[in-house]
């Protein structure tokens, strides 16, 4: 799902805007403009939602360097998308 983002580093003095490509409850794959670097620390924000989390990049793909996973300190939906419910369960309907 593609969702719009802004950031702001907090290990150094960095903004930057990107978008979602695929998203969890514990991070995404994000396209930026600017490259990241593996450990940066940031603040992400999702103009859908309203909602910051702090993250962290933990993959900058290396032939794509534009393209790069992230963790959230605190898995959430911070994307404001539907969950399946918690009793779901893959092959249920078999």
């Amino acid at each position: 799902m593609k969702l719009m983002i802004d950031a702001q580093s907090v290990t150094k003095p960095m903004t930057f805007a990107g978008e979602t490509i695929i998203i969890n409850l514990h991070g995404a794959l994000i396209s930026t403009a600017v490259r990241l670097i593996v450990g940066m620390k940031f603040e992400i924000h999702v103009y859908l939602t309203g909602k910051h989390a702090k993250a962290e990049v933990v993959r900058v793909d290396p032939e794509q360097p534009l393209l790069c996973g992230i963790a959230l300190e605190v898995p959430r939906n911070i994307w404001g998308v539907s969950l399946p419910p918690h009793d779901w369960r893959e092959g249920a309907l078999q």
